[in-house]
């Protein structure tokens, strides 16, 4: 097996985070149904990993095609989870995690969480698809480019496998676990946000040479 191949895959298990999502995506879906849940799970591992290769085949081109850096996209990132931590830790529903009033009169659906915020950015966020960029960088041309996607591929196939195995630990805690899990795990993404906000600004240059 390639180094390569090793390397790219313990990048993607610490920037994905797939028994942290786990435990997020069984907060998120507590109130859907177990075939709602699946379906969740498949799709958003579906669309993350379409986002991911759209950035491995053509993530600088993309990023210099409209200007945005990568602190930029850190930033972003951290904004986004900020505002679904904020919804988790003050069981509230603003519409980033849940259906607003009018979309719930028109569909009568429990809300989708498969493409925001599972797949993005959770799955495909900030730090996977930079991983994603900075891996297949100078890989493109040669046959390492191939193992980075096998990487890739493996990654979100064990986190598929966690999202399923969260469903009967949803079962286990109950509504109110859940809904003490629910806070943790909203602050620790609220946590998370703060870094990725830092970790872009900080490599954004903006702050240096200031006191």
């Amino acid at each position: 097996m390639s180094s390569v191949f090793l390397v790219a895959f313990a990048t993607y298990f610490a920037t994905v985070g797939p028994a942290d999502i786990a435990f997020v995506f069984a907060a998120l879906t507590r109130d859907n149904t177990n075939a709602e849940r699946l379906a969740f799970a498949t799709r958003g591992i579906l669309v993350a990993t379409a986002i991911l290769l759209v950035f491995g085949f053509l993530g600088n081109s993309i990023l210099d095609l409209f200007g945005i850096t990568l602190p930029a996209l850190q930033t972003a990132g951290g904004i986004l989870l900020m505002l679904i931590a904020m919804d988790m830790v003050f069981a509230r529903h603003s519409g980033g995690t849940s259906t607003t009033s009018e979309e719930t009169a028109e569909s009568r659906k429990r809300q989708d969480i498969s493409v925001f915020p599972l797949a993005l950015p959770l799955l495909a966020g900030p730090g996977s698809i930079s991983a994603t960029i900075l891996l297949t960088t100078g890989a493109r041309d040669s046959g390492d480019f191939w193992w980075v996607l096998a990487a890739m591929g493996s990654i979100m196939g064990v986190t598929w496998i966690t999202l399923l195995l969260a469903i009967p630990i949803q079962k286990l805690l109950g509504l109110t676990g859940l809904s003490v899990v629910s806070r943790i795990v909203g602050i620790l993404l609220a946590a998370l946000a703060v870094q990725f906000i830092f970790d872009g600004i900080g490599s954004s240059g903006l702050l240096s040479g200031t006191a």
